[in-house]
Parts: structure tokens; C-alpha cells; sequence
């Protein structure tokens, strides 16, 4: 497609980390134009590892793809009134306004929406009563390290990716959709607070845990790499190569059984036990014998064997890889995918995601990420009107700054 489905909104971002340049990224990979609202000198997440090797920010890069920088000196008066204005400028796809600022009265939605009455803003936060909070620090409590690891283990098992982070910042992004259509339709605007930590609570609630956890009155149990719930887990093969296999469905599991000739023995476990293997539960409540009799057709085999009896039967399962293979498999791959390479600024050419959405079949455009402030002096001309006189004074007495 030519033109993005966002063409024309503009959205003001003042927010660092993950969740709110998350929100920014989505919504700017599919065509809008997000202006963001750096620090002189970057904000605390500038020079976030992991890095390249002059010190720029991969992260930073990564999660700012497309989107304008206009670096503004927020602790004065004329910095403040700066953001203020461009967040409340006029204009019919304007006027939205995604940050996670704590304690700046100055910035709060009544204080902004004394400016422009249909306002859009979307503040992130860490908890609702304006504690702090990080993905690690609220995944820890809602107890996912406790239900982590091995049978073994004792020690809370911490994830890492920012997965509830990442949630947070779609969500954002949703809100900002949701509100810009009721104000469409109304003509009002609206203030969105989404904390963090309710996003996590709600994510484990919605799956169900904190249900179970209730009636069980105890902690999920710790199978390791064994799937919660029904059939699945790890195997080795013949010449040391790692798979993740799952059965879930009735299909899924006749096709494991019929491939590894594991049939027969299947079937007197079942008559031994009274098991029915046909239903996920219990599956899972005899992991471990199934696994002890499958385990063995694996290892007997290489890799490519295995890949290939199991493909032709429609097994469902994948290899461990590790990040290097997976760019050196798309650096070799043909055909489109999600991954793309950016030119970006004080990098060079590095890997990138466009938007997961595909358009018609086709993936969007990847854009590189700004240098800081690389967009200062047009965003001032361009949103604000300001003229060139108005502009350089701003540069002279370091309330905006250039790229650097």
C-alpha cells in the first residue's frame, strides 16, 4: 500500500524506556507522525546497553524507528511552554500527547486541556498510586519468577524479556485508537492513565493463574521446560541439536505418536495407569512417562532426520536457536519478512522490525530511528510557526539543541 492508514495524525511523545516509546513505535510505523520530545543530552535511557561499538544505543534505536526529535531543555519556563504548545497545537489529527512523567503538575491533562479542550492524553505509569515500577519489579509481584525455573530451583526465576512492558505499550496504543475515535465521534477528549502494574495483573488474571492460584491455595508447580497444562518439552537429538515439541491437540498428539512408532508402548502406559492420552490433562499428568518413552527416537537420530519426518507427519515443533543464527538466517533468507535492515545514523546498517501487520499481504516500510534532536529546528517552524529570528534565540540561550 502506498499510504499508511496513520498518515496525518500527529502524536507528541515524551516518555523513555520501553512501554511508552513502544506505544510511539506502533503507532508511527503505521504512518503517524510521532514527535518526540528528547532532553538536551538524552533522557535516562539514551545510552541503554545493549550498544554498538561507538557506545550509541541499539535499544534506543530500535524502539524510536521513525519518529522526529526535537531535543527541548524541560527544567525552564520556555522549554515547558515549548512541549505545552506543541502537545495543544491545533488541528483536526493533532492534539495527542503519550508520556510517563512523574510530578510535573505543569504537565498534567487539566493544565494541557485548559489549552485544547479535545486533548488526548495517555500517561504511562509504573503503579497507580504513582509508585515506580519496571517490568521486573512487577513481574516479581505477581509471582511469575515463583512458577519459573526447574523442579529444582528455589530462587524466583526473572524473565528477560519486558514482556509486560511491551503489553503496556500496545495497549497505550490501543487507548490512544480508542480515544481518538471516540473523539470523532463526540468531539471530547480524554485523559487515559495505564499503570505497569495492572497490566500485569490483568495479564495473569486474564490466563487464568490467579484463579487457580486461589482454588489450589498454593503455587503452580515448577516443571522446567515441561508446557503447563497439556504435552510438551524438550528433546536432543543424535548429533546435539535442541527441539521444543508440543502436543496440544488430539491431532497434534496422534501425529507425534505414529511418527516416533512410540504407538504401541503409548497405549499399554494408558491401560497400565488408566490414562486416556487423548485428553491434554492427562497428557500432562504422565509428562514425564511420555517424554521418558519418546525421548529415545530423538536421540537416535541427526537433526536433519528428525526435521524431516516430523515436518512430513505435521508435528508441531521448532529448534532452539540462538540470536546469532536467527540474523544469520535472515541475513541469508530470500523473500519478505518482518525483519529488515535501517541505515541508522551514527550506527550504520543495522537489523530492524517493521510493524508486525501486513497490509494487503505486504509489510510497511522500516524507517530509522532520529539522531537526538535531529528535528528540532523544523519541528518548531512547522508545528509552532515559529520564524527563524524566534528559533536561533531559542538555540543561543540553550533551550533547544541540534543533533548531536
Amino acid at each position: 500500500m502506498s499510504a499508511r492508514p496513520l498518515g496525518g495524525l500527529r502524536i507528541v511523545e515524551c516518555a523513555s524506556f520501553v512501554a511508552g516509546p513502544s506505544c510511539g513505535m506502533a503507532l508511527g510505523q503505521l504512518g503517524a507522525d510521532v514527535i518526540r520530545v528528547d532532553p538536551i543530552g538524552g533522557g535516562a535511557d539514551y545510552h541503554r546497553w545493549p550498544i554498538a561499538a561507538n557506545g550509541s544505543s541499539l535499544y534506543w534505536a530500535a524502539l524510536n524507528k521513525g519518529k522526529r526529535s526535537a531535543a527541548v531543555d524541560l527544567r525552564t519556563e520556555r522549554g515547558r511552554e515549548l512541549l505545552m504548545a506543541l502537545v495543544t497545537a491545533p488541528g483536526p489529527e493533532a492534539g495527542v500527547f503519550v508520556d510517563n512523567s512523574v510530578g510535573r503538575r505543569w504537565l498534567s491533562y487539566p493544565a494541557l486541556a485548559a489549552r485544547r479542550a479535545d486533548l488526548i492524553h495517555v500517561r504511562v505509569q509504573g503503579h497507580t498510586d504513582g509508585r515506580p515500577a519496571v517490568d521486573y519489579t512487577v513481574n516479581a509481584e505477581v509471582g511469575v519468577p515463583l512458577i519459573t525455573g526447574s523442579e529444582e530451583t528455589a530462587a524466583p526465576v526473572n524473565q528477560v524479556v519486558p514482556a509486560w512492558d511491551l503489553v503496556t505499550g500496545m495497549t497505550a496504543a490501543t487507548g490512544v485508537l480508542a480515544a481518538l475515535h471516540e473523539r470523532t465521534a463526540t468531539g471530547r477528549g480524554a485523559y487515559l492513565e495505564l499503570a505497569l502494574a495492572d497490566v500485569a495483573l490483568a495479564g495473569v488474571a486474564n490466563l487464568g493463574w490467579l484463579a487457580e492460584a486461589e482454588l489450589r491455595g498454593a503455587e503452580r508447580p515448577r516443571h522446567g521446560n515441561h508446557l503447563y497444562g497439556s504435552f510438551g518439552v524438550d528433546f536432543r537429538t543424535h548429533d546435539g541439536e535442541r527441539i521444543m515439541v508440543v502436543a496440544l491437540t488430539a491431532g497434534q498428539w496422534q501425529a507425534l505418536r505414529t511418527v516416533t512408532g512410540t504407538g504401541e508402548v503409548l497405549t499399554a502406559l494408558e491401560q497400565a495407569t488408566g490414562a486416556d492420552f487423548s485428553r491434554e490433562t492427562d497428557r500432562y499428568q504422565m509428562r514425564e512417562a511420555i517424554a521418558a518413552i519418546l525421548r529415545p527416537w530423538f536421540a537416535a537420530r541427526e537433526f536433519s532426520e528428525v526435521r524431516n519426518r516430523l515436518d512430513a507427519a505435521r508435528v508441531l515443533w521448532a529448534r532452539y536457536r540462538g540470536m546469532v543464527e536467527v540474523v544469520a538466517a535472515h541475513r541469508a533468507g530470500c523473500g519478505e519478512s518482518v525483519l529488515t535492515s535501517v541505515d541508522q545514523p551514527g550506527i550504520g546498517p543495522t537489523i530492524a522490525a517493521r510493524s508486525p501487520l501486513r497490509w494487503a499481504g505486504c509489510y510497511l516500510e522500516a524507517f530509522p530511528a532520529p539522531a537526538l534532536g535531529q528535528h528540532t529546528e523544523e519541528v518548531l517552524a512547522e508545528v509552532l510557526g515559529l520564524g527563524q529570528a524566534e528559533i536561533g534565540a531559542l538555540y543561543d540561550d540553550g533551550v533547544v539543541a541540534g543533533p548531536c
